[in-house]
């Protein structure tokens, strides 16, 4: 189990010479050349669809407002402390570990050698290990696991909002949490779980057709919970809805 040796993290001059970052990864490694390649994830997620994966069989993280599926790591870090904490936070959002500025983690000088080195308040993670120095010390020769974009999984949402979403034809209806960068095609998708068929509907809003490949605010429904808010009013008090009619040619898809 190569991946599960507790190999301490490199210092921040290792880091600086791979000039890695989360935006833009760069760290191709010779024995691994797609490690670490940035591919176009457009994907936004839930907190609360992260939060279900939360086992070390299915282990989601986010962090930096990415998601990331940390599963395979867990298997490869299986029964080795460094596992624990990654564990002990599935389902949960972990950018106070990061340096936002730097797309890092964490870094601070240690009290007895006064070197920077990695922030671990939870105890030794994957390719950190322990910051004090050991004969057994090597630097790290590949991707860190929070920089390796093959566990990403697309974006967490910066906004949650409800959506109403009404079936025409049997006057069935559910509010639905959905991510404020979701087109309408995405939303359609999160609502198959309670229509099956819902792409042979043409939605709607106010009698004017949705543009399917933009997102409610660019469709001119604004999220206007805030305002709500501010004048004293509940912010559920009025929830957008969409209808959805359905099509005389079920055989016809966007």
């Amino acid at each position: 189990m190569d991946d599960a040796n507790p190999w301490t993290y490199a210092s921040i001059s290792i880091i600086k010479r791979q000039q890695l970052s989360v935006d833009s990864p760069k760290c191709q490694q010779e024995d691994d050349p797609e490690a670490c390649i940035e591919d176009d994830v457009d994907l936004y997620y839930l907190p609360t669809e992260v939060a279900v994966h939360n086992t070390p069989e299915d282990c989601w993280l986010s962090y930096l407002h990415t998601v990331y599926d940390l599963s395979d790591l867990c298997k490869n870090w299986r029964d080795t402390r460094e596992i624990s904490p990654i564990i002990a936070h599935a389902g949960k959002d972990i950018s106070h570990w990061f340096d936002h500025s730097r797309g890092d983690i964490k870094h601070h000088v240690d009290r007895v050698t006064g070197h920077s080195v990695p922030f671990c308040p939870h105890g030794p993670i994957p390719h950190v290990g322990t910051t004090s120095p050991v004969s057994t010390w090597r630097p790290i020769d590949r991707c860190p696991w929070w920089l390796d974009q093959r566990y990403k999984k697309g974006r967490l949402t910066k906004n949650s909002r409800p959506c109403r979403i009404i079936n025409t034809l049997t006057g069935c209806s559910a509010i639905i949490s959905v991510c404020e960068e979701d087109t309408i095609r995405r939303i359609q998708e999160r609502f198959l779980i309670f229509n099956a068929n819902g792409r042979h509907y043409d939605w709607k809003f106010e009698g004017k057709d949705l543009d399917m490949s933009k997102t409610l605010t660019e469709n001119g429904i604004p999220d206007e919970r805030e305002r709500y808010t501010n004048c004293g009013l509940p912010s559920t008090i009025y929830i957008p809805s969409l209808l959805c009619y359905y099509r005389d040619d079920p055989t016809h898809d966007d």
